[in-house]
């Protein structure tokens, strides 16, 4: 079985998607592996880096997104058609090794979800609806992916920005967990809240079953070039240490480059359209680092 790795940060506008979908296509492309992306933003950002909105449209039209794959979890559907593994577009780019599970601009209504679990709650007898809320969030994206989770060498999940539900179900499905971050006083910030959300993750799951992601490494990607020598870098970098070690900050930083921001209009990851740039270097280079990390 492959690892699953969430990619999370409170923030958002911290190169979350951009790290995730140029590692994956670093994995497959350079390292021959087999590797899944679960886009769980509804902004679609992952899905978009990897195919053309006509592409989706065509997919949603179809249901062929993680939102059919998330009703049939709330209001199952005897006479369902589709599985996971015809929703899961396979060499996306034209990259062999490298799938995805398309999101969603409209990925699941919260009170749907409340009034599922209240039911179950009433049927089972059960006074504490926050037990029944955590084996939801606890189950929800581990049994999606059980069906193809043998099939993958890694499987990466691109968490939106913030708390929901779908980013504590990542969490709680996944074996390490990547935290793309610039060196700015906010986005320490995003850091350290992403850290006592995972502690209050573990803590509210630990008497029914163990949550055990780990961190696998800390990414900076850069802001501006002259941000290495900045006051602000070296007091944000400073402090990062401070709290977790310099053995989680990842050695390889992502710089600026404008090849990296244009390669979203061809909906292809920085590392097949522009492979010589030095933001796609650099994501060759960090998939390398993380790969002996794990």
């Amino acid at each position: 079985m492959g690892y699953v790795i969430a990619t999370a940060n409170m923030k958002g506008g911290v190169g979350k998607t951009t790290l995730t979908v140029n590692l994956a296509t670093c994995l497959a492309k350079n390292h021959g592996k087999r590797v899944l992306v679960l886009d769980l933003d509804s902004q679609i950002s992952a899905t978009l880096s990897l195919m053309s909105p006509l592409d989706f449209a065509k997919r949603r039209k179809q249901s062929k997104t993680f939102r059919y794959l998330i009703d049939q979890v709330i209001n199952p559907d005897p006479q369902a058609k589709l599985t996971i593994q015809d929703i899961v577009q396979s060499q996306v780019c034209n990259l062999p090794g490298l799938d995805l599970l398309p999101g969603d601009i409209d990925l699941y209504d919260e009170f749907v979800v409340s009034e599922m679990l209240h039911k179950q709650a009433t049927a089972l007898g059960e006074q504490d609806f926050e037990t029944i809320w955590n084996r939801f969030e606890r189950v929800l994206i581990n049994n999606i992916l059980k069906p193809v989770r043998q099939e993958y060498d890694f499987i990466l999940l691109d968490c939106a920005p913030g708390y929901n539900l779908l980013t504590r179900s990542a969490l709680a499905a996944s074996d390490f967990y990547i935290l793309p971050a610039k060196p700015e006083p906010l986005s320490v910030v995003g850091i350290q809240l992403l850290e006592r959300r995972i502690a209050q993750l573990k803590d509210s799951h630990g008497h029914e079953t163990k949550i055990d992601i780990k961190m696998l490494g800390i990414v900076f990607s850069m802001s501006s070039a002259n941000l290495l020598t900045g006051r602000y870098y070296k007091q944000v970098m400073h402090r990062v240490v401070e709290d977790f070690g310099v053995e989680k900050i990842c050695k390889v930083q992502i710089p600026v480059d404008v090849n990296v921001a244009k390669a979203v209009d061809s909906f292809m990851p920085a590392v097949l359209n522009a492979p010589q740039s030095a933001g796609s270097k650099a994501f060759f280079q960090l998939t390398q680092e993380l790969l002996q990390k794990l």
